[in-house]
């Protein structure tokens, strides 16, 4: 009976459901406190059911739901829930993937850590991409696997039992104290991990870290797929998808906006994309660089999601380590890459440097003829040998419409990959969905690429692929659109606040292409110690923001994406994108993105507003 009431409830929660639920890729900081991220929706949420509550307004007022769609969105919370409680487990021992092997990638990753068994049991057959040789050889991680005809067969074992199972609708395990980790997957929808067991919960975190950098968790529109399932135990039922036109359709528009000779390769998300790139490199080095070191070169206040997962490569593999590459403010990005190079080349190592131009949160360029001569330079090892080159991986995100990789072009006579976030211009927001391409120098390492975005199960799903489709085409007009906006709103600023340091590509670099819609602002602070300074500015960016979401929310949002189709978002680095940053190099500033849709009027009034009631 508990569990019809559940089910019945599930039903009227997805008829009732906000929109936001299927559509919202990232989180409003407004109503999102990180402490509270991981529970807050799900208290509350439960409050409602206590009460029968399905009320549309009552389900819109709910806090946000963890963070962004690779670590929980409303839908996959609601999922987990119910097959929690359908399962006698707590909700936060069920957890949903995208992926159908990254669950078992996580559970090995920690036990490899702890330096722990495990053994991986299945009836039918494990996922087509999990490479069994590929994942102990160049992951480093070991295990057992094991072909049974019926649960029955397992035995006690000293260390996690994972099972695998396929299934084709969304029902209740027979838990059995001799399973660690259950696996259910899902064709076409993803998986759900079920953690048995009090002695297990110590996963649970590491494991969902490993959703948050490496992967995403099943998209709202599959986990409606499940939910149906679920609130109605009935078979899934699939939404057909054009998914072979889209795809095409989706490589001809990258091929046409990079100008890359390579074909692209469509991740899940800017992250999946990006382990799939580190992975790939560390495969190929270690086939054709034997026993060499490897060195992930990455600027220490990037996106934090960038540092967080080239450190997580590392503390696995032994011969991987983190090289820092200060990039910004005082620090020049072609100085950094000359140092670091040398440095790497007399230690005989092999350099692969991750950099974002422009660069982000402080919107610089750096000069691009002297990095390709940096990036090309001939050096040699403590021996006289020539040293390895390098591979520039670079994130383009900001000005994903910029030429970089084509014959001809800046970077085409280094090894170079290029790669973007969908979930910013591509898609407008509407998805998660990242690409990567290469140069014809890069084109051999590729394969390696493609071969690790499959075996983590990371491509993108049918509907990004349509997302995407519908998007790209309409991409560079919208980049040059909201550009525009953000000069006029950017002068503007510089007019009435000149006080004020704004980090924004110049007049020149704009006519040379790099046409970015987001800036930084640096607010004039007072206070007689630096101390006193730090905390005024940042009180005053607090300020700021809650006045732009307050005087315009139809359009302002305290958010931290980038190439919305509408309105103008928010957000201080320091505090959300830079989240697993070294707190010293945090950026405790206002960043600003701007859409090629929005009021700019408006916004300049409020801004004025702002200035004369706190700056004067």
């Amino acid at each position: 009976m508990p569990a019809n009431k559940m089910l019945d409830y599930i039903k009227e929660v997805i008829g009732n459901m906000p929109t936001s639920w299927l559509r919202l890729t990232t989180h409003r900081l407004d109503i999102y406190e990180e402490k509270l991220a991981k529970t807050q929706f799900l208290d509350e949420f439960e409050n409602l059911y206590a009460n029968n509550n399905f009320e549309v307004s009552a389900l819109n007022e709910l806090p946000t739901a963890y963070d962004y769609i690779r670590l929980g969105h409303p839908l996959s919370c609601v999922l987990e829930w119910g097959i929690a409680k359908l399962n006698s487990l707590k909700p936060e021992n069920t957890i949903s993937f995208s992926s159908t092997t990254t669950p078992i990638l996580a559970i090995l990753r920690k036990n490899l850590l702890d330096h722990k068994n495990t053994q991986i049991i299945y009836t039918d057959s494990l996922p087509t991409s999990f490479d069994v040789d590929v994942i102990r050889s160049v992951y480093g991680y070991q295990f057992d696997v094991k072909k049974i005809e019926n649960v029955s067969e397992i035995s006690e074992f000293d260390g996690s039992t994972i099972f695998i199972s396929e299934k084709d609708k969304i029902f209740a395990n027979d838990l059995n104290s001799t399973i660690d980790f259950y696996v259910n997957t899902y064709e076409n929808l993803g998986s759900v991990l079920l953690v048995n067991g009090k002695q297990n919960e110590s996963y649970i975190s590491e494991i969902q870290h490993v959703r948050r950098r490496e992967t995403i968790a099943m998209t709202p529109s599959n986990c409606l797929v499940a939910l149906k399932s679920l609130s109605e135990q009935s078979s899934l039922e699939l939404a057909r998808s054009n998914v072979k036109a889209d795809k095409t359709s989706v490589l001809k528009s990258i091929k046409s906006i990079t100008g890359a000779p390579t074909n692209a390769l469509v991740g899940s998300s800017g992250l999946s994309i990006q382990y799939a790139i580190m992975m790939g490199l560390v495969h190929d080095a270690q086939e054709n660089y034997k026993g060499k070191a490897i060195k992930f070169v990455v600027p220490p206040n990037c996106y934090g999601g960038t540092n967080d997962q080239a450190r997580r490569v590392a503390a696995c593999i032994e011969n991987v380590e983190v090289v820092d590459l200060p990039v910004d403010g005082d620090n020049d990005m072609v100085q950094s890459v000359e140092t670091v190079l040398d440095k790497i080349a007399k230690e005989d190592a092999i350099p692969y440097i991750i950099a974002e131009i422009p660069t982000n949160p402080r919107v610089e360029v750096p000069d691009l003829i002297q990095l390709k001569k940096a990036l090309s330079k001939e050096r040699r090892t403590a021996t006289g040998e020539i040293a390895i080159d390098p591979v520039f991986i670079l994130d383009q995100t900001f000005c994903p419409n910029v030429f970089f990789l084509g014959e001809g072009e800046i970077l085409s006579t280094v090894r170079a990959i290029s790669y973007a976030s969908g979930s910013k211009f591509p898609s407008g927001g509407l998805c998660t969905a990242g690409y990567c391409v290469g140069n014809k120098k890069a084109e051999a390492l590729m394969g390696k690429i493609e071969l690790h975005l499959g075996l983590c199960d990371n491509e993108a799903t049918d509907l990004q692929y349509e997302i995407l489709a519908k998007q790209l085409p309409s991409m560079n007009q919208r980049i040059q659109d909201a550009y525009i906006n953000t000069r006029e709103f950017v002068n503007y600023i510089h007019e009435i606040l000149p006080a004020a340091k704004i980090n924004f590509v110049s007049e020149e670099l704009a006519d040379q292409g790099f046409t970015p819609s987001v800036f930084s602002l640096d607010l004039p602070t007072k206070g007689t110690t630096t101390e006193e300074k730090e905390t005024y500015k940042r009180e005053l960016n607090h300020t700021l923001i809650n006045l732009m979401i307050t005087e315009i929310p139809n359009e302002s949002k305290y958010c931290v994406s980038y190439g919305q189709l509408k309105g103008c978002y928010w957000t201080i680095p320091a505090t959300s994108t830079q989240g697993t940053t070294k707190e010293g190099d945090k950026d405790y500033i206002a960043r600003v993105a701007l859409s090629a849709n929005m009021d700019v009027e408006r916004h300049k009034k409020v801004f004025l507003d702002f200035v004369e009631k706190h700056l004067k």
